[in-house]
């Protein structure tokens, strides 16, 4: 039914819910989310990528659950749609103050929309609220979430004012595409190469988080396993299938030996026309990983000659992949301190750019004390836990 076609029934009414939406409603929730996200896709296209990204990792087998707010007196297919969302079970590593690790549930919530004809009447809001209910218990097969993550492209009052507080800092650097100079370079990843990665990459932060915490906080992060990777590499498969008849073959970069590498896994993203030179369209970090960041932090990053070389050769490697597939930008979310430090050595001319409207992370906790940055540090905000 069309979301306007009965009277409209306020927000605050005790008959409205939570539901999950038939096949056919679906269909209508993508139309009109397509107002908003088809980029560079044609409609009907954007309809069959978004029934396509059911069925990938991170996604399948009810591991994506989608929401709508609607009225629980009428029949499916036959309620109004007043606004929905999706919700993705996630992995999360938490670990206290003294290194007391747990893999812990924790639900990324994504693609929130009303019909513009619905807005301002407290739909967004009523969802919202019945949804940070629902998401204490659910899917909890064995332990309860830790909490819910979100990405606000509406910037940070809104979402807060709902309990998801948003990360105090939503940092990314921005290089512009550059073809790659001659010389050493990184080697190309593949999409062969990134299960052992993944695994050889959770393996170190499981070492890490099992020490104390250096400022008394426990600490939170989003596994960046392979789904989160496939996640992003089967939706851009799919766009560039669409646009160009081709699919990205290189998935990052990687240079060092074993037990001193640094790598990068990226993914292309086209907002806009690939012919456009105003659009937005960016290769993105979904992940970098430094091997031996302990030994960097001890002995200063004024005598990691190496790694400033390593740096560079990725960055560069990102900027050429950029340049080869007409995207305008590579971006890199939160670097680390010791990241950013590395950056600047390599020489590589950049943006380092504060986010107050889009991309703001925020958290929705249900764990021990407050969930904000004075109780806990959200490690590895970076762009594989987007969704």
């Amino acid at each position: 039914m069309g979301s306007t076609e009965i009277a409209l029934p306020d927000a605050r009414s005790p008959d409205l819910h939570l539901s999950h939406p038939t096949a056919r409603e679906c269909q209508l929730v993508w139309k009109l989310s397509s107002l908003a996200w088809t980029d560079a896709l044609s409609l009907s296209q954007y309809l069959e990528e978004s029934a396509y990204l059911t069925t990938v990792p991170l996604a399948k087998d009810g591991a994506m659950t989608n929401w709508i707010l609607t009225d629980k007196n009428l029949s499916p297919d036959q309620r109004p749609i007043l606004c929905s969302c999706e919700t993705f079970r996630k992995r999360a590593f938490i670990s206290d103050r003294h290194g007391n690790l747990s893999e812990n549930i924790i639900h990324g919530v994504a693609s929130v929309f009303c019909d513009p004809a619905l807005r301002l009447r407290g739909y967004g809001s009523r969802l919202m609220r019945e949804l940070a209910k629902i998401l204490r218990t659910f899917q909890a097969e064995t332990d309860l979430p830790i909490g819910s993550v979100l990405y606000s492209d509406i910037g940070k009052e809104y979402y807060a004012h709902l309990g998801w507080h948003p990360f105090p800092v939503n940092t990314h650097i921005e290089l512009d595409p550059f073809t790659a100079p001659e010389g050493p370079s990184a080697t190309q990843l593949l999409s062969g190469d990134l299960e052992r990665l993944c695994e050889q990459d959770e393996a170190m932060i499981r070492k890490e988080l099992t020490s104390a915490s250096s400022n008394g906080k426990a600490r939170m992060m989003l596994v960046p396993d392979l789904d989160h990777m496939l996640w992003h590499h089967k939706k851009e498969e799919f766009v560039c299938e669409k646009l160009f008849g081709k699919q990205p073959r290189i998935k990052g970069s990687i240079v060092g030996q074993p037990g001193n590498r640094m790598w990068a896994i990226w993914t292309h993203r086209f907002y806009g026309d690939p012919e456009s030179t105003s659009s937005e369209n960016t290769l993105y970090i979904l992940r970098l990983v430094i091997e031996n960041q302990a030994t960097i932090s001890t002995s200063g990053v004024e005598h990691c000659g190496v790694q400033v070389e390593q740096m560079r050769a990725v960055l560069q490697a990102a900027q050429d992949e950029a340049d080869q597939w007409r995207l305008h930008r590579v971006m890199m979310w939160d670097p680390t301190p010791l990241v950013l430090q590395l950056v600047q050595r390599t020489g590589i001319h950049h943006r380092r750019i504060e986010r107050e409207h889009e991309g703001i992370a925020s958290l929705l906790w249900y764990g021990e004390g407050s969930g904000k940055e004075d109780t806990l540090d959200w490690l590895g905000n970076e762009k594989y836990g987007w969704c």
